[in-house]
């Protein structure tokens, strides 16, 4: 007894086929996402704060109220209150996008009150020194 099989040699084609074109835009899609994923490590690393850093001009567009207020060692309350920008629903949005939202587009509108909030926040809250903690 021989066995037939039931499916035509076209069909077996086109499984080929779309296997194929399924596995390419797969690799293209692990790719592009890779390839972002690693530009944004990049990017973090060679311009992210350390923590107790003081200087302002170290501030990006891309940077959040939440990772600037952790990095200068700021209440996040603080920075938006001082900026003029409601806290709530806007903690995961850049600079730049709050630029837009609440400046009008204004270039480094945000940015410079930023950096003019935690100035005056360092201003009014010295951290010790070294030699003060000995």
């Amino acid at each position: 007894m021989t066995q037939t099989s039931n499916s035509s040699p076209t069909r077996s084609r086109r499984e080929k086929i779309l296997t194929i074109g399924l596995i390419v835009v797969g690799i293209i899609l692990i790719l592009f996402f890779g390839f972002r994923a690693g530009r944004s490590f990049l990017r973090l690393q060679l311009t992210s704060l350390e923590p107790g850093v003081t200087d302002v001009a170290l501030i990006r567009g891309w940077m959040t109220v939440p990772y600037i207020a952790a990095a200068y060692g700021v209440p996040e309350e603080y920075i938006f209150e001082q900026i003029g920008v409601p806290q709530e629903g806007n903690q995961k949005k850049a600079l730049r996008r709050l630029n837009v939202d609440y400046f009008g587009g204004e270039p480094e509108a945000v940015l410079k009150a930023v950096q003019k909030a935690i100035q005056q926040y360092q201003a009014e809250h010295p951290r010790p020194t070294e030699a003060e903690n000995d």
